[in-house]
């Protein structure tokens, strides 16, 4: 007689929730935006610089003046579409490069407490005491205006939120018994930390990815607004720079459908994020 094999962690937390009818469709949405992204890194989106019509021409029912042209008389809808690898692209890198060091860090000042906590503080502090937008410009400006320049001026402002939410999470999972008998039986600070203490917090970093994420995305569109990020190319940020010309001539085009697609992403990463939160939070299960 075969016995069905346990599910994974993981696999019970797509299950529940795929059993959640309003985050299938933020999933699907989200898997759209995926497929977007890479179908636009491997250049199979159809070209959005390449003028298509006269100057600012009004929507139609064709594909590439669905929204109008901007006043280059490039298609407002394939430059729309074009800028969700860019969003993707920076929410995916600044998640990696935030999450990983403010996990890390997190649980080195929970655990170790003592000066290795008050060095860590005394970072965060710093940073914390810096305003945001001073700080992302500090570093666009030395590192330069681009995409990498941008992944790491958002990740060195938004590791500092996972950082303390994951320490004090630590806090209360340092005294606890298994952590006590797995001192006990000589394992390391580090196994300790890695293999007992993570996978009992690690919920608190993959909830924190959706909020990085989201920061990330609208961080970025923030700062190509400002003339920090993006300067060439297809982005969100870009587009509404230009919108705000254009609406003054009465085309609404590019910032509808600009507005539209972040509020698409951002709506579902916020459903999933909060979804994530009551299934992996075992004070909530």
């Amino acid at each position: 007689m075969r016995y069905a094999r346990p599910r994974s962690r993981a696999a019970e937390v797509l299950v529940a929730l795929w059993r959640l009818p309003r985050i299938r469709a933020c999933l699907a949405l989200l898997a759209l935006y995926g497929l977007i992204a890479i179908a636009g890194a491997a250049h199979l989106l159809p070209d959005g610089e390449t003028p298509v019509g006269d100057a600012q021409q009004p929507p139609s029912l064709h594909w590439a003046t669905l929204l109008g042209t901007d006043i280059l008389g490039r298609p407002v809808f394939w430059r729309v579409i074009a800028g969700v690898q860019t969003a993707v692209t920076i929410g995916l890198a600044t998640t990696a490069l935030a999450v990983p060091v403010g996990t890390a860090l997190g649980l080195a000042a929970g655990y170790f407490g003592g000066w290795v906590d008050a060095v860590i503080d005394g970072v965060y502090s710093v940073v914390v005491s810096v305003p945001d937008i001073l700080l992302i410009t500090a570093i666009s400006y030395t590192m330069g205006k681009g995409l990498a320049a941008i992944c790491v001026a958002l990740a060195a402002t938004s590791w500092v939120g996972v950082m303390r939410l994951v320490r004090g999470e630590v806090l209360k999972h340092r005294g606890s018994d298994y952590v006590l008998a797995a001192r006990g039986l000589g394992a390391g600070a580090g196994r300790i930390m890695v293999s007992e203490i993570l996978p009992n917090v690690v919920h608190v970093s993959i909830v924190s990815s959706t909020l990085v994420l989201l920061a990330a995305i609208k961080g970025e569109v923030i700062l190509t607004f400002l003339g920090l990020g993006i300067q060439e190319g297809s982005s969100w940020g870009l587009l509404i720079t230009g919108a705000s010309q254009d609406l003054s001539n009465g085309v609404w085009g590019p910032l509808v459908g600009t507005v539209a697609a972040m509020f698409l992403l951002i709506h579902a990463l916020s459903a999933v994020g909060d979804a994530l939160r009551d299934v992996l939070d075992p004070r909530l299960g």
